[in-house]
C-alpha cells in the first residue's frame, strides 16, 4: 500500500532551467493582454449574457456576471505564482507534475483535456446558433424534422453544422497551424470594437423599467419568475453565476508563457489583471444594456443579438454585430482546441496516456493522432448536445481544476524545505499541540508543520463541501423555524474559521519567486470555498456526466498509467525544453 501511495505522489524532476529553450522572450504586456482577452472573449458576450438572463438570473446577470468573476481573478493571482515557480511552457499538467505529484497532474490534465474539448464543442454550438438565427433557425427545423433526441440529457436534434464547424478546425490544426500574436491582436481588437458598437448602439434604447418589471406585468404563458431585478431570488443569481464562470475560461493561457513573457514578474500579473479587467468590463456592459433594453422573458437564449435587433428593427446592425460574433467564435474555437493536442503530447510523452498520440506527423510537424482524436470527441460532443449543457460541464471540470491548482499553491507555500530538514519530535502531544498555532514560534516550515497544513486543508475541502451543499440545497430550511440547522451551520463556519487560523499561523518557505499570492493563506483558501460553492450550484445531470468523465479518467490511469509511467518504469522523461515545442519535433525515440 505504502508503494502505492509512493507512485501517486511522484513528482516529475525539474531539472531543466530553461537555458535551453528555444523560446524567444518576445511577448509584451500588450501581446499577454490580448492573448487573454482574445481566448476568453466570445461566447460569454454574444451568447451567455441572454442566456443566463432568460434562463436563470433575469436582469440579475449582471451581479452574476460579478460573482463569476471574483471566482476568476482569485484563480488568476493562484495560476501566476504556479507559472512563477516553475517558468516553463505549458500548462498546470506540467506544473503539478512537477510540484505536487503524478495523480493530482492526472487529474487536472484529463481536467484540462475536458475543458478544451468542451469549449470548441460549446463555440461551434454557439456559432451555429447564431447562424441559424440569422437564416430564421431554418437549419434547426429541417434537422428536427428529420431526427429528434427524446433524451433528457441530450439536445434536441444533432448539429450536423457543428459537427463539421470542428472538423474543419482539426483539419486546420493537423496541418500545422501556428499562433500568431499579431494577429490574435488585430482579432481581439476587431472583438473589441464589436462589443463597443453594440454598447453605443444598444444603449441608446435602454430602460431602466426593465429591471424592475412587477409580476402582473409578466405576459401570460411566458418564463418569467416574480417579477424585479431577481426574478428567480439569489438562487437564481448564484447558479446563473456559476455558468457565467465559462466566460472567464481561457485567461489561464496567460499564466502559461512564462519562457515567452518580457519580465515576466511583472507582465504576467499584470496581463491577467487587465484582461480579466476587460473581460469584465465587456461581459458587465453587454449584460446591462442587454437586459435594459429588452425583457429578461423576450430574450433568446441561443442568440440573443440578434432577436433583439429584430425586436429594434436595426437589421443593419444586427448583421454588423453578427458578422463580428462569428468571426469571435471562429477565433475562439480555434483557440479553445489549440492546446488540446498539446496536453494529450505532454501526457502521453510521460507515459500516463497511451504513448501512441505522442507521434509527430514528419510533415506537418503536428501530433496528427492526437490532433483527430481531439476533433471527433469535441465535434461529437457538439453533435449531440445542447449549448448550455456543454457550459455546465465545462465549468465544473475548470472549477475543480483551479480549486486543485489554489491547494496546490497552499502546499507549496507551506511545505517542508528539505534541504534543511529539522527533526520533530512528534511523538510529543504537547508539541503538536503547540504547533497548531506555532506557539513554538517557527520561523521556517518543518515536518509537522507541513502536515498539519496538508490534514487542515483536507478538513477544510470536507467542511466546505457540506457548507456548500446546505447552502444550495437547503435554503428553504435555514430560518429562524429551524434553530439546529442554523445551528450546525453556524458550527461548520467556526471550523472554516479555526483552520484558517490553523494554517495562518504556520511558517511559511521564502522562496524568491517573481510573483507570489498576496495574503495567503486568505485569497487561495477563498478560491477554494468560491469555487466549490459554484460548483454544488450545477445541476445533478452536470455532476453524473463529470463523475462518468472522471471515472473513465481513472480507469485509465490505474490500468494504463500508473504502469506505464516513465517515472515509475525509471525510463527518463522528455526535458521540459523538448515538450516546449512539440508540433516543431520530429523522429522522437521510442520509449
Amino acid at each position: 500500500m505504502e508503494k502505492f501511495f509512493k507512485a501517486l505522489c511522484r513528482k516529475k524532476p525539474n531539472d531543466d532551467d530553461g537555458s535551453h529553450s528555444k523560446l524567444a522572450r518576445v511577448l509584451t504586456l500588450l501581446d499577454l493582454t490580448g492573448l487573454g482577452v482574445g481566448s476568453t472573449l466570445g461566447l460569454g458576450a454574444y451568447v451567455l449574457a441572454g442566456s443566463v438572463a432568460y434562463e436563470q438570473a433575469g436582469p440579475g446577470v449582471v451581479v452574476s456576471f460579478v460573482i463569476a468573476a471574483v471566482a476568476a481573478a482569485i484563480a488568476g493571482l493562484c495560476y501566476a505564482e504556479f507559472a512563477a515557480r516553475v517558468p516553463k511552457a505549458g500548462s498546470a499538467y506540467i506544473y503539478t507534475y512537477i510540484t505536487i505529484g503524478e495523480f493530482a497532474a492526472f487529474t487536472i490534465g484529463w481536467n484540462l483535456m475536458l475543458e478544451y474539448i468542451i469549449g470548441t464543442a460549446s463555440v461551434a454550438r454557439g456559432l451555429s446558433g447564431y447562424i441559424d438565427a440569422l437564416i430564421d433557425h431554418r437549419m434547426e427545423r429541417t434537422l428536427q424534422s428529420i431526427v429528434e433526441f427524446r433524451v433528457s440529457f441530450l439536445g434536441k436534434h444533432p448539429d450536423i453544422f457543428s459537427f463539421f464547424v470542428v472538423l474543419t478546425i482539426t483539419a486546420l490544426l493537423a496541418y500545422g497551424v501556428k499562433e500568431s500574436t499579431v494577429l490574435n491582436n488585430i482579432f481581439t481588437g476587431v472583438n473589441l470594437m464589436v462589443i463597443v458598437v453594440v454598447l453605443i448602439s444598444v444603449g441608446t434604447k435602454v430602460n431602466p423599467d426593465n429591471w424592475n418589471i412587477k409580476p402582473e406585468d409578466i405576459p401570460e404563458g411566458v418564463k418569467g419568475g416574480v417579477g424585479g431585478f431577481m426574478p428567480y431570488g439569489l438562487a437564481g443569481v448564484m447558479a446563473g453565476a456559476a455558468k457565467c464562470f465559462y466566460g472567464y475560461v481561457g485567461f489561464d493561457c496567460i499564466a502559461t508563457t512564462g519562457e515567452e513573457a518580457r519580465n515576466p514578474s511583472r507582465n504576467i500579473p499584470l496581463a491577467i489583471i487587465f484582461s480579466l479587467l476587460i473581460i469584465f468590463l465587456s461581459y458587465f456592459g453587454v449584460a446591462t444594456v442587454l437586459t435594459m433594453a429588452l425583457p429578461y422573458y423576450n430574450q433568446d437564449p441561443k442568440a440573443p443579438f440578434p432577436n433583439l435587433f429584430d425586436w429594434l428593427g436595426w437589421q443593419e446592425i444586427k448583421w454588423i454585430v453578427s458578422i463580428g460574433a462569428i468571426f469571435s467564435l471562429c477565433t475562439n474555437s480555434l483557440g479553445a482546441m489549440f492546446p488540446l493536442p498539446r496536453v494529450l503530447y505532454a501526457m502521453s510523452s510521460d507515459g500516463i496516456l497511451f504513448k501512441k498520440l505522442r507521434k509527430v506527423h514528419p510533415v506537418t510537424k503536428t501530433p496528427i493522432l492526437a490532433t483527430v482524436i481531439s476533433g471527433i470527441v469535441s465535434g461529437t460532443m457538439a453533435l449531440l448536445f445542447d449549448l448550455h449543457q456543454l457550459i455546465d460541464m465545462m465549468s465544473i471540470g475548470t472549477l475543480l481544476a483551479y480549486t486543485i491548482v489554489a491547494l496546490s499553491v497552499l502546499v507549496l507555500r507551506y511545505d517542508e524545505n528539505t534541504n534543511f530538514r529539522t527533526s520533530v519530535p512528534t511523538q510529543d502531544k504537547s508539541v503538536i499541540v503547540k504547533q497548531l498555532f506555532n506557539l513554538n514560534i517557527a520561523k521556517t516550515p518543518n515536518a509537522l508543520s507541513s502536515k498539519i497544513v496538508k490534514i487542515s486543508l483536507i478538513l477544510y475541502a470536507l467542511v466546505t463541501c457540506t457548507v456548500s451543499a446546505i447552502l444550495v440545497n437547503g435554503q428553504d430550511y435555514l430560518s429562524a423555524q429551524y434553530p439546529l440547522n442554523l445551528t450546525i451551520l453556524t458550527i461548520l463556519a467556526m471550523a472554516i474559521l479555526i483552520l484558517f487560523l490553523v494554517i495562518a499561523c504556520q511558517p511559511t518557505e521564502e522562496t524568491k519567486i517573481t510573483f507570489r499570492v498576496p495574503l495567503v493563506p486568505f485569497v487561495p483558501m477563498l478560491s477554494i470555498l468560491v469555487n466549490i460553492y459554484l460548483m454544488f450550484q450545477l445541476d445533478v445531470n452536470t455532476w453524473i456526466s463529470f463523475s462518468l468523465w472522471l471515472l473513465v479518467g481513472f480507469v485509465i490511469y490505474f490500468t494504463y498509467g500508473i504502469r506505464h509511467s516513465v517515472l515509475g518504469s525509471g525510463s527518463h522523461t522528455l526535458s521540459e525544453s523538448q515538450l516546449e515545442n512539440p508540433f516543431c519535433m520530429v523522429g522522437l525515440e521510442k520509449t
